[in-house]
């Protein structure tokens, strides 16, 4: 199973789960491509309705049914606010119907059903919203989830049911015999070793790097993508004033975007635009932070952002299938495909967060086939849609902040560790009680733990600064100096569980404060420390 993004992880746990010897792999740290750069959004996709995706609609509605069951601690129901405007692409009347139609394609079990506003009671949800030629709007419901932990949730669970996971172990050639792929040659990118891994069946589940993985098995292999990039930013949340999430189309080109809550911050996004050029090399440009902030500005006047606004911006590539029927970015079908090569290499292409499970059950139906053609074995069921994730397995969040609470934890810290833990909050409490150290904050004025990124060592396979602070804290989007100043405690904690020399922590550290530098130079002149 190559490629440890969200498809890729979800994959390796609906094959393991079926008694399917796996292994994953990734070439660097799970969900470091597209699945930790998203919207954060686990939503039916209102805006496919206007091109008439309706099973995709219907397929993502039930998906976020399920996911808000299975993992309660990285997925949650949100409110969003959907503001007309006179004169906007979306009047009232159509997105009454849209609103309709999409609680229909939920079969009505959405968190809670639509409901139009007045022009008054859009102003009360969201007061410092542009008030002139408001009309009305509406409130629906859609989820929120963190992307990255998502992935490594998964990547959890097909380990515990027998898979083998690698992460930083890059396919460098795949191993064929007879004219058939049996394999992959992979590389350690951190001990530089190499080792063949042999398998009756390959998947490619690389995301944006589909089409190059397709061609280390035909280098004549017709592109099955047509990348689309989309940058968000963070800023202040008090600069912008945002009450909630909103749902706006921007007056820049009509396109839907998003403000959403995260925290003290607000995320801006997405653009959608085509992109030419290396999967590794994708970053904001000055066009893109232009365009999400003068759109933004639009509808909240007071804000007037500018580029010093901006806490951290990230970007990611939509590996979207290439339809020669698609005039716009907008227009390109958020479908999947499922492809196999004259070899027999499987690839997985398309697609969309939110419906990562029914993909991987597809995915791996067509690899229980193959075993079954070539052996006789027959895998057993998995119940994916069921067997909650790992810190999933209560729902009562609350009920586990207030047990936290009666072991002296802090409010505010426990509930920190409950939001980004579930039910294995207790775990780091534990390891904060165990080694007083551990129980101080990773960086002041931050709920975050010295113990978290132990626990991330241990459990969570955090091998590098930037797997900490950008991937399992996220400090690199919420804080405005990006967690420099806990970079070097986390590159010393992790030295003492993962035995490093100095030599490899210095690495580390100046790894991931060029990863900063680069990020700022994107957006504004600032350099890193």
């Amino acid at each position: 199973m190559i490629g440890g993004g969200i498809t890729g992880a979800g994959i390796a746990r609906d094959a393991a789960m079926r008694g399917i010897r796996t292994c994953l792999v990734d070439a660097g740290d799970f969900g470091h491509g597209t699945s930790s750069r998203s919207s954060r959004l686990i939503h039916g996709g209102l805006r496919y309705l206007e091109h008439g995706w309706l099973r995709l609609v219907f397929e993502a509605s039930r998906e976020r049914r399920i996911l808000l069951r299975i993992a309660p601690h990285v997925v949650h129901p949100l409110a969003f606010t959907f503001p007309v405007h006179a004169g906007a692409r979306v009047g009232r009347v159509r997105l009454a119907a849209g609103l309709w139609l999409y609680d229909l394609l939920s079969l009505f079990r959405n968190v809670h059903t639509h409901r139009m506003l007045s022009r008054r009671a859009v102003q009360r949800l969201e007061p410092r919203l542009r008030d002139r030629d408001l009309v009305g709007g509406a409130v629906y419901y859609d989820g929120w989830c963190d992307d990255a932990r998502l992935v490594l949730a998964n990547v959890r669970s097909a380990h515990r049911h027998g898979a083998m996971t690698a992460s930083y172990a890059g396919v460098t050639a795949l191993e064929k015999a007879g004219g058939r792929v049996r394999g992959a040659v992979v590389r350690d990118t951190v001990e530089g070793r190499q080792v063949t891994v042999h398998a009756h069946v390959t998947v490619n589940a690389t995301g944006p790097w589909t089409d190059a993985l397709r061609r280390l098995d035909d280098e004549t292999a017709a592109p099955l993508l047509r990348p689309t990039k989309g940058v968000h930013l963070a800023v202040p949340r008090r600069r912008v004033g945002n009450t909630g999430a909103l749902t706006l189309t921007s007056p820049l080109d009509g396109r839907v975007m998003f403000v959403l809550p995260w925290g003290d911050a607000t995320i801006i996004g997405t653009t959608d635009t085509d992109y030419v050029g290396g999967a590794d090399d994708v970053g904001p440009t000055e066009a893109d932070v232009t365009y999400l902030l003068r759109s933004t500005n639009a509808f909240f006047p007071d804000a007037r952002l500018g580029t010093d606004d901006v806490i951290a911006a990230w970007a990611g590539l939509r590996p979207l299938l290439h339809a020669e029927e698609a005039a716009s970015t907008a227009e390109v079908p958020r479908e999947h495909r499922v492809v196999e090569s004259p070899s027999g290499l499987l690839t997985i292409a398309g697609g969309k967060l939110t419906t990562y499970r029914s993909m991987a059950a597809e995915l791996v139906d067509a690899v229980a086939a193959k075993l079954h053609a070539l052996d006789g074995r027959r895998a057993s069921p998995a119940f994916t849609d069921r067997e909650p994730l790992p810190g999933g397995e209560i729902a009562d969040l609350e009920q586990l902040v207030r047990e936290l609470g009666k072991e002296r934890v802090p409010e505010p810290v426990a509930r920190h560790l409950v939001d980004t833990y579930g039910s294995e909050a207790a775990a780091v409490a534990n390891l904060a009680a165990r080694e007083p150290a551990l129980g101080k904050p990773l960086l002041d004025g931050w709920p975050v733990l010295q113990a978290e990124v132990v626990h991330q060592a241990r459990r969570e396979m955090a091998l590098t600064v930037a797997d900490v602070l950008v991937r399992r804290t996220h400090l690199f989007h919420c804080d405005a100096s990006q967690g420099t100043g806990a970079a070097p405690s986390v590159a010393g904690l992790l030295a003492r569980e993962l035995g490093w020399d100095a030599g490899r922590e210095a690495e580390s550290l100046a790894a991931y404060l060029d990863e900063v530098n680069r990020m700022r130079q994107a957006v504004t002149s600032r350099a890193a420390p």
